[in-house]
């Protein structure tokens, strides 16, 4: 009997959580800091994690980067001709684990969606309604 594994492609979702909690990280967390005033807690972050640094100065990278695996993890979840096993038991593991896909698919992207708009979106928003 052949054995299914189907924790097989769980290391795509995590991948995709953490490399747009990344984008968040870089754009959207010290924007938020400066604009409540603690400028210099985004100096000391930057200062002892310099790869906060390095992610803020590539955010175009970044964000497409992950905006790229975010494409793919969309692919693998809802590409064509996916089955699940006919045993009650399986079908029922199936489904959660499609349905938890789901839930990191779209926590990832509301991540990333706060990334960009803070990163790219908020400053030609800012200058073109004069606050």
């Amino acid at each position: 009997m052949e054995k299914i594994n189907w924790q097989d492609k769980s290391y795509l979702r995590w991948l995709t959580l953490f490399i747009t909690s990344g984008t968040l990280l870089c754009c959207a967390l010290p924007i938020l800091l400066v604009s409540l005033g603690f400028g210099a807690v985004v100096a000391s972050l930057n200062y002892n994690i310099p790869g906060l640094l390095f992610l803020a100065e590539h955010k175009f990278w970044t964000l497409s980067l992950s905006a790229t695996l975010l494409l793919f993890l969309a692919w693998v979840i809802w590409r064509p001709n996916q089955i699940c096993p006919t045993d009650s038991k399986l079908a029922a593991h199936c489904q959660t684990t499609k349905r938890w896909n789901q839930r990191v698919f779209w926590l990832s992207a509301i991540i990333w969606c706060v990334g960009f708009f803070f990163s790219v979106l908020l400053l030609p928003l800012q200058r073109f309604f004069d606050f």
